[in-house]
């Protein structure tokens, strides 16, 4: 596909310098992602491209060869896109990464701007843990996330805030008496859970923690179960289809709200997939 000319531009660069270290700062790449690049392609030419040892790292035969078809290929989508100037519609494949709560509640408003604007890019979306949003767009296994945005963004990353909600505590609908005192029903890790811990300090309060389930949807269960109380974001919540079935607690004070953003890496917005999303993204009036 037209975008997975990336791989091949960071093979041409790390046969240049044979400087892993070098080429993963110079192409802004962590060196997690160059080492997984130079792998699927070992892996689809099915010979080994270079050698690691003591002395460093040198390009092998096959290597060799591949670079002179890099260079090629490279050459001549340079050559056709500079013979094609009035090309302006986009082409390619875009990889989201976001929660299925996200996904329900924020993608369809936030990516049809660009759904209609490009309709012959192939988006392909992927959901999963909260918590691995970042790190996983970080790594560059994702070309953009939908996810909490943390006080302090990597330098790496650049966001724009997409929705606000609030943190609320949930019991069960027939548990409501017991009171926010616990026990607890916590994400294992995440923002939601560094939140929480927080919030329970502010109040001098060491919670007792009934189980930690991946994921909200799997914690609102438990919840609806009877198995304690829960903490998630009301956007969570609401799109739940247990949500009948649970009572928002009061609580005083309350937790922080929680910010949900879109997330790139910030070399990534010279990439024209990228760049044109994040121009038809408008920031969140909330």
């Amino acid at each position: 596909m037209l975008d997975d000319h990336r791989e091949l531009r960071l093979f041409v660069h790390l046969a240049r310098t044979l400087n892993f270290g070098r080429t993963s700062l110079e192409c802004h790449v962590s060196p997690a992602t160059l080492t997984r690049t130079v792998q699927r392609l070992e892996a689809r030419v099915g010979h080994r491209l270079f050698d690691r040892g003591p002395r460093g790292v040198a390009l092998t035969a096959e290597g060799q060869r591949f670079r002179e078809y890099a260079e090629s290929a490279l050459a001549l989508w340079n050559a056709y896109r500079s013979e094609r100037p009035a090309l302006t519609e986009l082409t390619g494949r875009l990889g989201v990464f976001a929660t299925v709560t996200a996904c329900q509640a924020l993608l369809p408003e936030l990516l049809a701007p660009f759904r209609a604007a490009h309709p012959r890019v192939t988006i392909d979306l992927r959901t999963g843990d909260a918590a691995a949003a970042l790190a996983r767009l970080d790594e560059g296994e994702a070309d953009v996330a939908v996810a909490g945005i943390p006080a302090r963004l990597p330098e790496s990353l650049v966001s724009r805030t997409v929705a606000t909600t609030d943190l609320v505590l949930v019991t069960a609908a027939d548990r409501v008496a017991d009171g926010p005192d616990g026990p607890f029903v916590l994400p294992p890790r995440g923002l939601v859970r560094e939140a929480a811990h927080r919030w329970f300090r502010g109040r001098g309060q060491t919670p007792e923690v009934a189980a930690e389930p991946d994921g909200h949807e799997a914690l609102l269960t438990l919840v609806a179960l009877g198995c304690g109380t829960g903490i998630v974001p009301r956007l969570v919540l609401d799109t739940s289809m247990v949500r009948d079935r649970l009572a928002v607690l009061p609580a005083d004070p309350p937790p922080p709200p929680f910010t949900i953003g879109l997330c790139v890496r910030r070399a990534d917005l010279r990439r024209p997939l990228v760049a044109a999303l994040w121009s038809l993204t408008e920031p969140s009036k909330s």
